[in-house]
């Protein structure tokens, strides 16, 4: 695939507010998706009104990058006079793209978004090429396919559809038991419509499974003094294979997380830049830095699985003796501005940071490096020797010049 090497790779990253687009667009991303406040599949993030909407594709564009919104509830007729005014609304401010699930909307996108480009969502499980191609002759720029496909599945699909027609995949974060998002477990149990953006996430429960004409049969899942978890996915990685990826022919890889954390932006989207970067400076030399994996291993996440992309392997995918994070790290501070006549960083708390706690400032740009917190003050240059207060600001001299935008973490206590 010599032609997709010679054009880069996409990096799309998840944007769930303001501050999280800003971070995924400084350490690395070329685009970001986020979506509006009433049809976004993730309506439990905090979304976008219209004036950041616009906000947010000016910054884009500023940067030479894109933005594209993502209007991808399974909609009913009462919702579908909002989404048209939502569609010339996103036309008018220049998205790059409107990311869609329904077919019935990508026609409605062509009558009043005829100036922006359409994405076929996940939700749409595109799982084999006739689908893919009905998506690319009814127009749609690119096909988001379902993350049940293999990558040799991926590339059967990449060679029987149109070359312009784009194909992104994810690449990184949380999974679903049920076929690429679209599940009925949350309506059944909550009244949440996990199709419209409400998933109250009841996979992630604990059940225990009985089929009452057939006692003595039981489900084959494993499991502990707690019970068993056996809808619970384990959390999509696959940056240990970014040659395979690349040389598929695929033309976006996309990460979860639009729920996520400032953190959690910053730090996919920055590993797999530098992987992609790598990778294309000697694509013949290219060799995982294992650093990249660590410092997505520094995020909350769940045990990491490389889902279906080499197979149907159910016993890799599914985590059946708990459903909490792995939390090795704490998101402590966010640099908000540098004084280099003093060395002092202006840092906005994000959680409890102590005198005498070691932490590492991770940059957007520049070297990471670790030292220990000592010195600090608050808002009136008083010496404190914690930061117990949300939000509050304080100052910290720092080994080494920061930028804004830098992210204090510090390694949880009970974490050897």
């Amino acid at each position: 695939m010599l032609e997709n090497k010679l054009k880069k790779i996409e990096l799309l990253s998840p944007a769930g507010n303001f501050e999280k687009l800003e971070m995924a667009l400084a350490y690395g991303a070329d685009a970001v998706y986020f979506g509006g406040m009433n049809y976004s599949m993730r309506s439990a993030a905090d979304n976008f009104t219209k004036d950041e909407m616009k906000a947010a594709v000016d910054l884009a564009h500023s940067l030479g990058k894109k933005a594209f919104v993502t209007i991808n509830i399974m909609p009913r007729n009462a919702d579908l006079p909002g989404i048209i005014e939502e569609m010339e609304f996103v036309n008018n401010i220049n998205a790059d793209a409107i990311i869609i699930s329904d077919a019935g909307l990508v026609r409605l996108a062509a009558r009043h978004a005829p100036d922006t480009a359409v994405h076929i969502s996940t939700q749409a499980n595109i799982l084999n090429s006739e689908t893919a191609r009905l998506y690319s002759d009814l127009g749609a720029k690119r096909l988001i396919l379902a993350r049940e496909l293999s990558l040799e599945e991926i590339k059967d699909i990449r060679t029987q559809v149109p070359k312009e027609t784009e194909i992104e995949v994810f690449v990184h974060g949380s999974m679903c038991v049920s076929y690429s998002g679209r599940c009925l477990i949350s309506n059944y149990l909550t009244g949440r419509d996990s199709n419209r953006g409400e998933c109250a996430q009841p996979c992630r429960w604990k059940y225990s499974l009985v089929e009452e004409k057939r006692p003595g049969e039981y489900f084959p899942v494993f499991e502990d003094e707690n019970g068993s978890y056996f809808f619970n996915s384990k959390d999509l990685c696959l940056i240990e294979h970014i040659p395979e990826l690349i040389d598929s022919g695929i033309d976006s890889f996309k990460i979860e997380g639009r729920m996520k954390t400032v953190f959690y932006t910053a730090m996919t989207a920055r590993s797999y830049r530098k992987a992609i970067d790598a990778y294309y400076i000697n694509p013949g030399a290219y060799k995982l830095d294992n650093s990249w994996l660590e410092d997505l291993k520094k995020t909350s996440h769940r045990d990491y699985t490389d889902g279906f992309i080499f197979g149907n392997k159910p016993d890799n995918m599914q985590i059946y003796d708990k459903n909490s994070y792995i939390r090795t790290h704490s998101f402590v501070g966010k640099v908000m501005s540098y004084n280099k006549g003093t060395g002092l960083a202006k840092i906005m708390q994000r959680n409890p940071l102590f005198d005498g706690d070691e932490i590492e400032i991770i940059q957007p740009g520049g070297d990471d490096f670790s030292q220990i917190a000592t010195g600090m003050t608050g808002g009136d240059k008083e010496k404190i020797l914690s930061t117990p207060h949300a939000q509050m600001i304080y100052y910290i001299k720092t080994k080494f010049v920061v930028e804004p935008g830098a992210l204090l973490i510090k390694k949880n206590a009970e974490v050897d």
